[in-house]
């Protein structure tokens, strides 16, 4: 299952820079992470300031 990542988001593009399969990209109002690449690592989740990267 995949990581999305929610309304908190603060585009600081820190999960995108950790993210080991390049799942995650800057989205328009947010980042987003594509489900069909996400391997569930968790990286995003333990780097983002806010907590916006959330287990689906």
């Amino acid at each position: 299952m995949a990581h999305k990542i929610t309304d908190d988001c603060i585009s600081c593009g820190a999960c995108a820079e950790e993210c080991p399969v390049d799942a995650i990209s800057e989205g328009t109002d947010k980042y987003e992470i594509d489900p069909e690449k996400c391997t569930d690592c968790g990286a995003c989740a333990e780097v983002c300031p806010v907590d916006a990267a959330q287990p689906e």
